[in-house]
Formats: structure tokens, C-alpha cells, sequence
């Protein structure tokens, strides 16, 4: 029945002279996630509105609007009818067969909601409302009208042609993907961190990740399982440059030679530190972890300040006032949860400390780092230089 969607944005529309940059990423956007639907569209844009046209006879509904929902930047998506004027006793039929096909159940409220963009057309928008309300109401006897909270918000939009609509299936919202810079996220296996990126790609921020390894003490398995989830979030950021540093020869050097109650916030430490590294080489302004209050002994204030304290780039935390349970309902929005969920050890499980420190000194820190001086600028730079590039696409999905 459709054949065609009405793309609604928010915050772009606020933009003034600048919108149509924003609105010209938001349709790139849409097009790398149309290249996953079958099917063949156009998308066009009018003053204030986009729009998706279905050029193929056959193409996959659901699956078209499941892809358009992880555009950032669209705040709804309304599947249409459009018509050409052939008369208004035309539309009206015309109308009554879409109320008819798409609500079998009649027992609902309604309101009509004309917009006559086009002013040559001979009813105006109350008129239109009125009238076309009426023959509603007389085609279904069991409707009511509701001008206040209606179930169903019939609107009809008079343009170069008509369009019908009266569903709205919301968008992830925010902004297009690369209007607001790009910025590098610390992914691990868990569960916040891809939560994390996909947070701070939806205020229209490029990423790409690092990944932490340390084989032989993670496997193989857990490295693809972070592949896994870069891929799952790029289907929201586009697609994500994942640099897999070898982190093995650092942790036992940490663990050699430092406190194990410091363990944790000295590796964190050489992580940030590393990362800002790559970060700087990449143009990105700013680092992204999944970190929340209070959730672990590396994440209360305390720690947060110790790790903090070896970078000159910002550090964004998304996630900084949620609990676990706000979290994981994002992470199944996403659909990062069942993968963040299995069972793959990465390098922060396994060198945990029994009793880790919760309120590290930060003289001290750095006071037991320096235990550390004869061997890690050596084993940073090779971390650097033997790290691997993935690109994370959902395009490479098996």
C-alpha cells in the first residue's frame, strides 16, 4: 500500500542558514541505510520536508523502515499515499479507502489535520478539515472525532501533489551523523560502552573505536565479539574504524611492577593515554567511554579524576548518571545486548584486582607509574605500531 515515507526531523530544523548542510548528511545517511533494504528509492527534498519514493515494484516494508530507524537525525518516519489533484470528491475517496485499509478495527477517535501548502487549491486548510471529517464520519459510523487527543491524527498535506498519512514511527531523533566532528570510543565487550558511542553518534559525532587485547589471556573469540559490536552500532554511526591494540606485554608489565590494588587505574590509565594517542592521529576531538558513577572501583569519582588526569582531549561519558538497568534498555534498543552479554573475558576481567583501590592518590599513582619508566615508553610505542584496522560495517555482515 505505501509506496512512499515522509522523513521528519527535529532539531535540524532550527538550524537557519545552515540547514541544509544538516538536512544534505541526514540524506546521506539515509541512503547508506536504504543500501540495505531490497528494493530501489529516490529521495527527494522540498523546502522543510524529505521525502522516500519507492521506485521498485516490490520492496520489503518492514525492513525499509527497520533501516530508516537508525538514521540519526529523523525523529519520525510516516509511511504515505500520494496522489495527484484530480478533485477534492477524489480525495475524499481516496482517503476513506487508506482509512478503511489501514485501521480494520473501526473504534477509535480521530482528527483531520489539513496543511494547504499549495494556496491555489480552492478549499482552505479548516475547510478541507470539515469536509473531509464529515465524509469520515459518514463512511464509518462507529469514529468519533477528537479534536484534543485523538487515537488517529489524519494528516493531509496539499502540495505539487497530495499526501496522506496518519502514522508516525519515531526515530532515534538527534542529529545527522558527521555535523558535530568525530570523536574516538574505548570499546570493550560489555555492555555500556557500545551504548556509549551510540549516544554521542546520535548527537551527529563520527567514531571510531579502540579495542584493548590480550591474547593469550583473551581469545579470539572475545576480540570478534567487539568486532561483532562495532558493526552493530555502525548500523546507527556509519561505518567505524575499530584499532585493535595489543595490550598484553603493558598489563604484565603494570602487573609486574605496580601495586595490584592500583592495577586497574594504571591500566586504565596506559589505555586513555593510548588511545588519546590514536585519537590525535585520527583528527578526533574527544574520547568516548562507557564509564557511570559509582558502577565498579575504576568508575567512582575518585578514579574517574586518576584517569582523566593523563589526557589533554575531553572525555565524554553518556552513560555518566545511568544505572545498569537504563543501560541495558538502551543496549537492547540497539541491539548490542545478547552479543555484550556473551561470555568472552576482555583484558579488564582478567587482571582485576581482588580488592582494587576506590579512592586512588594521585601522587601515589604516578609515584608507583614510575616503577614503570625503563620499559613503557618502549611498549607503548609498539602497542601503536603493531595495532590492527578493522572497518566495522554493517555492509560486511555474513
Amino acid at each position: 500500500m505505501f509506496k512512499a515515507f515522509l522523513i521528519k526531523y527535529a532539531e535540524i530544523g532550527v538550524k537557519g542558514k545552515n540547514r541544509y548542510l544538516f538536512e544534505e548528511a541526514l540524506v546521506n545517511q539515509m541512503k547508506y541505510a536504504l543500501k540495505r533494504c531490497e528494493g530501489e528509492f529516490e529521495i527527494r527534498r522540498t523546502k522543510g520536508r524529505i521525502y522516500v519514493d519507492v521506485l521498485s515494484d516490490y520492496y520489503d516494508y518492514d525492513e525499509t523502515v527497520e533501516n530508516l530507524k537508525t538514521v540519526c537525525g529523523i525523529s519520525a518516519i510516516c509511511p504515505m499515499i500520494q496522489i495527484e489533484d484530480e478533485g477534492f470528491e477524489k480525495l475524499c475517496e481516496t482517503i476513506v479507502k487508506y482509512v478503511d485499509e489501514t485501521y480494520p478495527d473501526k473504534n477509535f477517535t480521530f482528527k483531520v489535520n489539513a496543511r494547504r501548502a499549495r494556496k491555489n487549491y480552492p478549499l482552505e486548510s479548516m475547510e478541507i478539515n470539515a469536509e473531509v471529517g464529515g465524509v469520515l464520519l459518514d463512511a464509518f459510523p462507529e469514529i468519533r472525532v477528537d479534536v484534543h487527543k485523538p487515537d488517529v491524527m489524519l494528516y493531509i498535506e496539499i502540495r505539487e501533489k497530495i499526501y496522506i498519512y496518519s502514522i508516525e514511527i519515531p526515530g532515534p531523533g538527534g542529529m545527522p551523523i558527521g555535523t558535530n566532528g568525530k570523536a574516538m570510543l574505548l570499546l570493550s565487550g560489555g555492555i555500556d560502552s557500545p551504548v556509549a558511542g551510540y549516544m554521542i553518534a546520535k548527537r551527529g559525532v563520527k567514531i571510531d573505536a579502540v579495542y584493548f587485547h590480550a591474547p593469550p589471556y583473551t581469545s579470539e573469540r572475545a576480540k570478534q565479539k567487539v568486532v561483532d559490536l562495532a558493526k552493530l552500532v555502525s548500523r546507527y554511526s556509519g561505518p567505524i574504524h575499530l584499532h585493535v591494540v595489543n595490550f598484553t606485554d603493558i598489563q604484565l608489565a603494570i602487573y609486574e611492577k605496580c601495586p595490584h590494588d592500583e592495577l586497574t587505574i594504571i591500566m586504565r590509565r596506559y589505555m586513555m593515554r593510548i588511545a588519546e594517542a590514536i585519537a590525535k592521529e585520527n583528527d578526533c576531538l574527544g574520547l568516548i567511554t562507557g564509564e557511570s558513577i559509582g558502577q565498579v572501583a575504576s568508575q567512582t569519582l575518585q578514579s574517574l579524576a586518576a584517569t582523566n588526569e593523563v589526557c589533554t582531549l575531553p572525555v565524554y561519558r553518556p552513560c555518566i548518571g545511568m544505572d545498569k538497568q537504563e543501560i541495558v534498555t538502551i543496549s537492547e534498543k540497539i541491539n548490542t545486548y545478547e552479543t555484550s552479554i556473551q561470555p568472552f573475558e576482555d583484558c579488564c576481567t582478567i587482571f582485576v584486582a581482588k580488592h582494587p583501590v576506590t579512592k586512588p592518590n594521585l601522587n601515589i599513582i604516578r609515584k608507583h607509574e614510575e616503577n614503570l619508566k625503563d620499559v613503557i615508553d618502549e611498549l607503548v610505542t609498539k602497542a601503536l605500531e603493531t595495532r590492527e584496522v578493522i572497518v566495522a560495517a554493517v555492509d560486511s555482515e555474513e
